[in-house]
């Protein structure tokens, strides 16, 4: 086959376009972050039934914010134990090649924020957690915009 047909065929090459290779390359990047970030969230649920959390729930908070993509809340039955499952989640985040955790709360273990990027991680003593209830206030929908008159 000519080269000429071969070319229309398959569609433009990045030789005549060389801002499709950088796009693609920024596309595929986006997509893999955000399945990391879908795998680590994953993962982390995994961790935290493991250090035996209570009710573990996972949050979609894509849309709703720009603090990130995911929330995860967990309760731990004390604050020894809250305490104790931050810590370990600290210790496999690490394993896994997490590097940018930021760790808010272990001095008194009443509510313990891990941040992870794109994943944040709640760990409430249970009565704590009542009180604050953030599934509440991060699981409805966005409100719309009021109408303008």
């Amino acid at each position: 086959m000519p080269r000429s047909q071969e070319s229309a065929r398959k569609g433009p090459s990045r030789a005549t376009n060389p801002a499709n290779g950088a796009l693609s390359a920024a596309i595929s990047s986006q997509s893999s972050t955000a399945v990391e970030d879908g795998a680590l969230a994953n993962q982390i649920v995994q961790w935290l039934d493991d250090a035996k959390a209570e009710a573990v729930v996972s949050i979609d908070i894509r849309g709703k914010t720009s603090i990130g993509d995911c929330m995860i809340v967990a309760t731990g039955r004390t604050d020894r134990h809250v305490g104790a499952i931050a810590d370990q989640l600290q210790r496999l985040l690490k394993e896994y090649g997490v590097s940018n955790v930021r760790v808010e709360g272990q001095q008194t273990c009443d509510w313990v924020l891990v941040d992870v990027g794109a994943t944040i991680v709640h760990i409430f003593r249970p009565e704590v957690r009542e009180f604050y209830n953030l599934e509440k206030m991060w699981s409805g929908d966005r409100p719309g915009e009021p109408p303008a008159h």
